[in-house]
């Protein structure tokens, strides 16, 4: 983790502020390719009723249209939030390589367990129970109160 990485991971936060301002979950990613290029980012669009459309599926179907493999296996991944299984699935898919995520799931479970917010449909597992060989750096203390803070104020407590 360096200042790099805190940097990116700034702009995934932003967007989950964006993602929330909007009326949607707040969650943010971007794709950077190897020359440290961001290539695309997102923000949470599940609003309008379509639960997969999270940045992390976005990024994935992008890189897969976009990037060569070997592009793909040397990007990263800059996310405000855990990959879900879902997003995790796409990833190692698609063979994006390293994540980098600010929260984790463990902790938004735990927050919305301390706010009695019911839990997502799907069980949160971490990333490498998806993808096995991938490699997973997070979560970053620095952001966790700010991330807590934009759920907190999705759910109203």
């Amino acid at each position: 983790m360096n200042s790099t990485d805190r940097q990116h991971l700034r702009r995934c936060v932003d967007l989950a502020r964006e993602a929330l301002e909007a009326g949607d979950e707040p969650f943010g990613s971007l794709l950077v390719d190897p020359q440290g290029q961001v290539r695309f980012e997102d923000r949470n669009r599940v609003a309008g009723g379509d639960a997969t459309r999270h940045p992390e599926f976005a990024i994935a179907r992008w890189a897969a249209e976009h990037l060569s493999v070997e592009e793909r296996a040397h990007s990263t991944v800059y996310t405000s939030g855990e990959h879900c299984p879902m997003c995790a699935a796409a990833h190692g898919w698609v063979g994006l390589g390293r994540i980098v995520y600010a929260s984790s799931s463990e902790q938004l479970g735990g927050w919305l367990g301390e706010w009695q917010v019911a839990p997502a449909p799907i069980a949160p597992l971490p990333i490498q129970t998806i993808v096995p060989s991938a490699e997973v750096e997070g979560p970053v203390e620095e952001f966790a109160d700010e991330i807590r803070e934009l759920h907190r104020r999705l759910y109203g407590k």
